[in-house]
């Protein structure tokens, strides 16, 4: 049984911590629980009711409210994320090179938002170690629900060799995952977002189809795009992605722009997520399931707090729902409460 504190107590005591001391204290005790526990749930669990189920992807989902990546780089806890009741799991960011990521601070909590902002910079230990990590978690016959990958490029590669990058990662993954993702939006690894082109969508998802189409079952793939593009560049790098065999998209990554904010940030940089992500990323989710029609599977992330938000990603055209930022502010008893609003 997984068993947590009270959640009050348990945030106090973390947010008197650093954001990054934090996050790493509680995924080092989620991993230790996880190598431990297998976190299946039974059939009578309130995340395994059969209202919740979708079928997507050729894959069947439990629940709709998944794990957003960032959250589990390195794939460290995914049993107890199961335990907790998420529909499914991306784990990730991570590239086919390790690497340490931006120099710290790169975390920060603005309470008054109840946002973040993270300048992270894809720090992980590479494709070739997440992928003996999740052959050990196969080896013991879990997840039970969808893992996803998501794949960023490695700092040290050139943009021009971005689609090489992918491919790279995606060979020593992709067979481990049962679907997977290709992030091009993170504001924290430079040049990055500049791959959001009609273009560079095609190069990138045609190397990695070609691997794709080789394994026994070739996995869905989908591409996360960034709440700063304007709605006409999203909506033609969402169509490039489905004309090269790209599945669906993931709306969205984190935003650069701060502006409304209560909170001071002075001397902060990144990607901010939470509340004051969610009019934009729910806007834009819309305007592309309105342009592209009900068939692409589209997943819906960006300042879900509470079962309102998650509704209305839902309405808005999501297959599928992410939290990330929600789970910090409102502790291990978020999923369920989503659960029971929906």
């Amino acid at each position: 049984m997984f068993v947590t504190p009270p959640w009050p107590l348990a945030r106090a005591a973390l947010f008197a911590l650093d954001p990054e001391l934090a996050h790493r204290l509680t995924l080092g005790l989620l991993a230790r629980w996880s190598a431990l526990f297998d976190g299946r749930l039974k059939d009578t669990d309130p995340a395994r009711h059969p209202a919740l189920a979708r079928e997507r992807m050729g894959l069947h989902f439990p629940n709709p409210i998944g794990l957003a990546a960032g959250l589990d780089k390195r794939g460290e806890a995914i049993p107890a994320w199961q335990a907790l009741g998420f529909g499914f799991v991306e784990v990730g960011t991570v590239t086919a090179l390790p690497q340490p990521g931006n120099p710290r601070p790169r975390l920060f909590r603005l309470r008054s938002d109840e946002a973040l902002i993270n300048r992270m910079g894809f720090n992980n230990d590479g494709a070739e170690a997440m992928a003996r990590r999740l052959q050990r978690l196969r080896a013991r016959n879990l997840p039970e629900i969808p893992l996803g990958v998501n794949l960023g490029k490695s700092k040290v590669t050139p943009v021009e060799r971005a689609a090489e990058d992918y491919r790279q990662g995606f060979e020593q993954l992709g067979e481990l995952a049962d679907y997977v993702v290709v992030n091009l939006s993170s504001p924290n690894t430079p040049g990055l977002r500049d791959l959001q082109r009609v273009d560079e969508v095609a190069r990138i998802l045609e190397a990695i189809q070609g691997p794709n189409q080789r394994l026994s079952r070739p996995r869905p793939i989908l591409i996360k795009l960034a709440p700063d593009l304007a709605d006409d560049e999203a909506i033609a790098c969402a169509r490039a992605a489905l004309e090269a065999g790209a599945t669906g998209l993931i709306l969205t990554n984190t935003t650069i722009r701060f502006e409304g904010l209560r909170s001071s940030t002075e001397g902060m940089s990144g990607g901010l997520s939470g509340r004051p992500l969610f009019a934009r990323s729910t806007e834009l989710l819309a305007r592309v399931r309105a342009a592209l029609g009900p068939e692409p599977v589209l997943i819906g992330v960006g300042g879900i707090l509470d079962p309102e938000g998650a509704r209305a990603k839902l309405m808005a055209g999501a297959d599928l729902i992410q939290v990330y930022t929600g789970l910090i502010y409102r502790g291990p008893g978020f999923v369920r409460e989503l659960l029971r609003g929906l």
